[in-house]
């Protein structure tokens, strides 16, 4: 048996460190301090640029949202005032620090940014990273779809287990008479893509893939333009219409 090494707690504080570094979590004198640092830490530099990556499908699907000019002024007031608070109340009991991320300013800078939905799903991802249970679970999968030419969000694909998947729209799309939407997938090992069937624009669909192996972290996803019978070869034959790959969260 091999002995958990003295620097592993170290690596994993780092890679939690990373992720609230591009979340956008940090305090200014953390931040500050780690930028200091990434020139000359590789492995940092690694850590925030996977989780850069990591959370790049998710800004996707959401609108940046920009605050009204009294927005900022307001929170701080507040912010301030609380602090106030709870100085002037010189209680024995010790209070509850809040949560550093849900009540960080930047935090909600970030969620205005990329929109608030994006900003709570990546906290979300983040805490289960820092936490790191010890009781295995069912991964889950996220798959956003993008148009080749505009990069624009069209499908999100949702996995709750390894074995059944949903395909939602985020939008309308219009398919010329005469032709099929085909929606494929293919594991980085696989030989050639696998055809999960047609697909009905603007309508969600759930599926099994118990003929499959179990779905797997950068799976693709891709929805050509076929045939409206879907295609003759087995194979994508038409233009890829949307395109992306499964990121576990």
């Amino acid at each position: 048996m091999t002995r958990p090494s003295q620097h592993e707690p170290e690596q994993d504080d780092d890679h939690a460190l990373a992720g609230e570094y591009v979340l956008g979590t940090l305090l200014l004198e953390q931040r500050k301090a780690l930028e200091a640092r990434l020139p000359n830490e590789p492995e940092l530099q690694k850590a925030v640029m996977a989780w850069e990556e990591r959370f790049l499908p998710y800004t996707a699907i959401a609108e940046p949202v920009t605050p009204s000019d009294y927005l900022w002024p307001r929170i701080e007031r507040s912010l301030k005032a609380r602090e106030t608070s709870v100085k002037r109340a010189g209680s024995a009991i010790a209070q509850p620090r809040p949560g550093r991320m849900l009540h960080s300013l930047p935090l909600w800078r970030s969620a205005a940014g990329f929109g608030l939905a994006a900003a709570l799903m990546m906290g979300v991802m983040l805490a289960n990273e820092v936490t790191k249970p010890t009781i295995p679970t069912t991964p889950e999968y996220m798959v956003v779809l993008l148009a080749p030419q505009t990069q624009s969000a069209g499908w999100v694909v949702q996995a709750s287990s390894r074995q059944e998947i949903e395909l939602i729209p985020l939008g309308t799309f219009e398919v010329p008479e005469g032709k099929a939407l085909e929606f494929w997938t293919k594991a980085d090992e696989w030989q050639a893509p696998v055809s999960l069937g047609l697909v009905e624009p603007g309508q969600p669909i759930r599926m099994r893939l118990d003929q499959l192996p179990p779905l797997e972290d950068n799976q693709l996803f891709e929805l050509t333009l076929e045939d409206e019978a879907g295609s003759a070869t087995g194979l994508p034959t038409g233009p890829i219409e949307f395109i992306g790959r499964a990121v576990e969260i």
